[in-house]
């Protein structure tokens, strides 16, 4: 008996003192994130380029939804809420009369020279849309986004809202049936899309990249179906009487999600399955490549669990010290070998979406293990995001293997995700 009381203290007084241990860790943890002068300069710096404009970058004319999607909560802090909600109103009147959603829109007087087939609708004279169709994320995006306008705006007027002869929710769920008619495979009970690597825009088959044809691979991944899922989420939220009919596709999506695309050996997401073939040499093993993209969305859809989370991340940590690269931002690791991509952009190993390192999507793989719990992981990962804003004193599109800025400047996706962490690193308990 009184071996077992002794041993009883003992276990005490250990869990006691781990748990004062972990009150001083998160008090200074907490400390750190407060005085933070990086997060400080991002959350300014983060304000002061959203007040110039909402195209996605210094090298886009165009306002993008699947852009918009990451950074209209930032956006919310500096605009009115009808200039949010035009910017939306104005993708719904471009849907396609499929119930598709286009990709962006520009001033119809700045049209110009462009490689894209450019869209008008009678809704919106002031506009042209473009669509590029290897991405089945669109209409997602724009679920999302509406969900988050009202989230920060309390304005769910807009869902009442006609455009044309439907309301604005009509149009949600008619965007979300344009997936099932258009984009959905019976035999995996999954969305589809062109081949690209892990949640990029550009397939391997042409220098440009962007259009569906006769020479398109057609393939599944997770992050089409990971941002589909919590379009689903979104609209049943918003819609409850949408639940009878998509909350079963959407437990079926879930499902089929793990099914087929989760590698219970490997403890990660394959990259594709191919359903006419794949554009690659039969001797490449795609399966070796990890997408981080696809699995912070997957983490944020809600398909793995917390043990699951944790190890994605080490795997992340891993893979990005066997690269070199700078954060788990890195799309991807290893990269595809050169030449697997006809677009120059993407033919090289490590640029652009073949293994460039964009916060765009690293920030968002942060606001995840921050929902999860992992705070401490999530401010260790954060630091060189933010640190490499003040260095270049602003937001760019993706960096290189050795931490330089590439592609667009003033590149609103990296602010806003990388803003709303910083809001919730702030909010933390």
């Amino acid at each position: 008996m009184k071996r077992n009381y002794l041993l009883l203290m003992l276990l005490m007084i250990t869990v006691t003192g781990s748990a004062q241990e972990n009150k001083l860790s998160n008090k200074a943890l907490s400390e750190k994130i407060r005085n933070n002068e990086y997060f400080h300069f991002v959350k300014a710096k983060a304000l002061e380029v959203m007040k110039t404009g909402f195209n996605a970058g210094d090298g886009y004319r165009e306002v993008w939804i699947r852009d918009y999607n990451t950074f209209i909560e930032l956006a919310a802090q500096v605009y009115d809420k009808e200039v949010l909600k035009e910017n939306l109103l104005v993708f719904l009147r471009m849907q396609g009369e499929d119930g598709n959603i286009i990709d962006g829109f520009t001033p119809v007087k700045k049209v110009g020279e462009a490689g894209y087939n450019f869209i008008y609708s009678p809704l919106e004279p002031r506009y042209a849309g473009h669509k590029n169709t290897v991405e089945t994320d669109q209409e997602s995006s724009l679920v999302q986004s509406i969900y988050k306008y009202i989230q920060q705006t309390s304005d769910r007027s807009i869902l009442d809202e006609m455009i044309g002869s439907k309301t604005v929710g009509e149009r949600l769920v008619w965007s979300m049936e344009f997936l099932m008619n258009r984009r959905f495979n019976k035999q995996y009970g999954l969305i589809i899309g062109a081949t690209t690597a892990d949640w990029g825009d550009v397939q391997p088959e042409h220098g440009w990249g962007v259009v569906i044809d006769e020479n398109t691979h057609p393939a599944i991944d997770i992050y089409d179906n990971a941002m589909f899922i919590i379009a689903l989420n979104n609209l049943m939220e918003m819609i409850p009487a949408a639940k009878q009919k998509w909350q079963p596709i959407k437990n079926s999506i879930v499902q089929n999600s793990r099914k087929h695309l989760w590698d219970k050996n490997e403890q990660k997401f394959i990259p594709h399955i191919y359903l006419k073939g794949s554009p690659f040499p039969a001797a490449f093993n795609e399966n070796e490549i990890y997408y981080f993209g696809g699995t912070a969305i997957a983490i944020e859809a809600g398909l793995l669990s917390r043990r699951e989370v944790k190890i994605s991340l080490d795997e992340m940590v891993r893979r990005v010290k066997k690269a070199g690269a700078p954060s788990i931002g890195l799309t991807l690791y290893p990269p595809y070998p050169a030449g697997y991509f006809a677009n120059k952009i993407m033919s090289t190993e490590y640029s652009y979406q073949n293994g460039g390192d964009w916060t765009w999507f690293g920030g968002r793989m942060i606001q995840q293990l921050i929902r999860y719990g992992f705070v401490k992981e999530a401010y260790e990962q954060v630091l060189p995001m933010v640190k490499r804003v003040k260095d270049n004193n602003g937001f760019y599109e993706w960096y290189s293997v050795d931490n330089k800025p590439r592609g667009s400047g003033t590149f609103r996706g990296e602010a806003g995700v990388l803003y709303t962490a910083i809001v919730m690193f702030e909010n933390v308990k």
